[in-house]
């Protein structure tokens, strides 16, 4: 990875393999990949990590520049670098043997305050979600249709390009950004407990992001207060812009405002 993608990289625990890889989640298979395209960089927190989060490492696998319990990940974007080739995804709506299984999430696309089309039902462990048909096979933006669309809609949806991987996995819900461009995430397991102030995690290009954490929600659900909530809460929704950010550290206050963006609607069977 070092040698071909990241020359920044500092240590393996900055990297995961992604679900699209015939070695994922093989314990003591007879192979091990090495291909470093079927990895992604983790996204690293801006802050040391609470108590609870996978990302704080062992002492003995923290890189040797590291200090206090804060990773050094860089999110810089991995240039010159191409996109990892799009798997076997299955249209949820075509695929009989999909059909007989339970859905995982629901995905919503938004234009500001516009919904744009249908709801895409997931059944598959993993979904691309991309802007034209050449760039991948799952949920395809470039075909929803809307009139009258503005110049700043046009631009960011021409940004979208190769999307992101959304994939359920044991330990919860990621985002690979296969984009060449900055996604924004905000979840209610990104969020801190009872605190008023929006967590909008940016994440760059050739990076991975656990974007729901099954074990903190039900945490979360059963022992936090949500009196402290501004208006409607959804704590199983997870909302992705593309390449424009919201919340406290920007212009937009709102993910209504944003040009383009997907609602993730997670169901509750696991």
């Amino acid at each position: 990875g070092k040698l071909f993608r990241w020359p920044d990289l500092q240590h393996p625990a900055e990297l995961k393999p992604l679900c699209e890889c015939q070695s994922f989640g093989v314990a003591d298979g007879p192979t091990v990949c090495c291909n470093p395209y079927h990895f992604s960089r983790l996204c690293g927190p801006e802050s040391p990590p609470p108590p609870y989060s996978r990302l704080s490492p062992n002492d003995e696998q923290k890189p040797l520049d590291l200090s206090d319990s804060t990773l050094s990940y860089t999110e810089t974007e991995a240039t010159n670098s191409p996109n990892v080739t799009p798997g076997d995804f299955s249209d949820a709506s075509t695929s009989p043997d999909a059909m007989k299984r339970s859905h995982w999430c629901n995905v919503a696309y938004w234009e500001h305050r516009t919904r744009v089309g249908r709801l895409y039902t997931v059944y598959e462990q993993s979904v691309s979600i991309f802007y034209d048909l050449p760039q991948g096979n799952g949920f395809c933006l470039g075909q929803l249709n809307l009139d009258n669309r503005s110049e700043t809609v046009r631009r960011t949806r021409s940004k979208i390009g190769y999307g992101i991987l959304l994939s359920k996995e044991p330990d919860g819900v990621w985002a690979y950004n296969r984009s060449e461009h900055p996604i924004f995430v905000n979840s209610p397991t990104l969020d801190i407990p009872n605190c008023r102030t929006l967590i909008v995690r940016k994440v760059m290009p050739g990076y991975s992001i656990k974007v729901f954490d099954y074990e903190k929600s039900c945490l979360l659900q059963h022992t936090a207060e949500l009196d402290y909530a501004d208006g409607p809460y959804d704590p199983n929704s997870v909302r992705i812009s593309f390449a424009k950010g919201w919340g406290p550290c920007y212009s937009r206050q709102f993910i209504t405002s944003c040009p383009c963006w997907l609602e993730i609607l997670l169901s509750n069977n696991r």
